[in-house]
C-alpha cells in the first residue's frame, strides 16, 4: 500500500493533524501486518516531529519489518526522520532508490 503523503497537504504540521490523517487512513489499512506500507513525501514542503511523530510513529510499531519510507531530498523530511528516530529509539527502513514499488 503507497500513502503519499502529499494527499494531506504540503505543510504536516501539528499533532493533532497528524492524527486527524491517521484516522482518515486507519480503515484502509492492511489487517494483517505482512503487506508493505510505503510513504512518499514527494510534494511536502515542511514536514514536522509532531505531525510525523503521531502519524508514522505508530505505523512504524505496527508494522515494523514491512514499513518503508521512499527517499527524500527534502531537509525538512530529513531532519524530522532523524528526530523521530532519536527520540523514539526507532529506525525507519527506505527503500531502495531502485525500487519502484
Amino acid at each position: 500500500m503507497l500513502i503519499e503523503l502529499k494527499k494531506f497537504g504540503d505543510l504536516l504540521i501539528s499533532r493533532q493533524l497528524g492524527k486527524e490523517a491517521l484516522a482518515a487512513i486507519r480503515s484502509r489499512l492492511p489487517k494483517n501486518n505482512t503487506e508493505k506500507i510505503i510513504i512518499d513525501f514527494l510534494g511536502v514542503n515542511t514536514f514536522s516531529p509532531s505531525w510525523g511523530d503521531e502519524f508514522l510513529s505508530p505505523l512504524q510499531k505496527e508494522y515494523a519489518n514491512n514499513f518503508y519510507l521512499k527517499p527524500s531530498y527534502n531537509p525538512s523530511v530529513k531532519a524530522t526522520i532523524e528526530i523521530l528516530e532519536e527520540t523514539n529509539h526507532l529506525k525507519f527502513h527506505y527503500l531502495p532508490l531502485t525500487d519502484k514499488t
